[in-house]
């Protein structure tokens, strides 16, 4: 499938629902400026139990702007769960985009992560979310350092932003507001984390959670 083409544009329209098989998936798409279709991500963490009956994505997804840079793509919920940006960033994301459709009263939690993923990373992190029905706004972008750039208020914004790619690179190299060089101190740590062990989600604490419910609407009206 190609795009119409946009001129020096890359586009992220979000995403769609994308249906292989008997499966649904969350998925969104790159662009580019000759309007193919270069990298694809279905969400991995699908919003339970809302997008109950939507598949989870199992690949994480970063692309390379040529003589710009590299940027990872991942998906309103998935921010919720660190490893995914953490991964991102691991594979070299400079740039994480976060398309979101965050409807609910958690918006601001949601901006407190954005901060925080763009800390733990030493990344930009641009967090898009709707407006309107499916979407309170408050679309934001964060430096390496944690500062918010921009933050959208709860209609239409049309935000621009230069972006220096070099404030990454200074912020893995000297550190956090120069202080904190924690990527380079994680790789050079030598600790072996024992909840992940051969790519599995190891047996601790967690397995005294119980199983993952999924409620209808109607019982959260109801324990109101």
């Amino acid at each position: 499938m190609r795009w119409r083409a946009r001129p020096h544009q890359w586009l992220v329209p979000g995403s769609m629902w994308e249906r292989d098989g008997d499966k649904m998936y969350n998925t969104a798409i790159v662009i580019s400026p000759q309007g193919e279709i270069v990298a694809k991500y279905r969400k991995m963490f699908p919003w339970l139990p809302y997008e109950a009956g939507t598949s989870a994505g199992d690949e994480f997804c970063v692309f390379d702007i040529p003589d710009v840079g590299r940027f990872g793509l991942c998906i309103c919920y998935d921010m919720w769960f660190p490893e995914v940006a953490r991964t991102l960033a691991w594979m070299g994301a400079e740039v994480i985009i976060q398309p979101t459709l965050t409807p609910t009263s958690d918006r601001e939690l949601e901006l407190v992560m954005a901060r925080a993923n763009a800390l733990f990373n030493q990344c930009y992190f641009v967090s898009i979310n709707g407006i309107g029905t499916w979407g309170g706004g408050r679309s934001t972008i964060i430096n390496p350092d944690g500062r918010v750039l921009q933050e959208a208020s709860t209609n239409q914004t049309f935000m621009t932003e230069l972006i220096d790619l070099d404030h990454t690179t200074r912020s893995r190299e000297y550190g956090t507001l120069g202080l904190a060089q924690t990527l380079k101190q994680l790789r050079d740590s030598g600790h072996t984390f024992p909840m992940y062990q051969d790519g599995a989600l190891q047996k601790g604490s967690f397995e005294k959670l119980g199983p993952l419910k999924f409620f209808r609407q109607s019982d959260h009206l109801n324990n109101r």
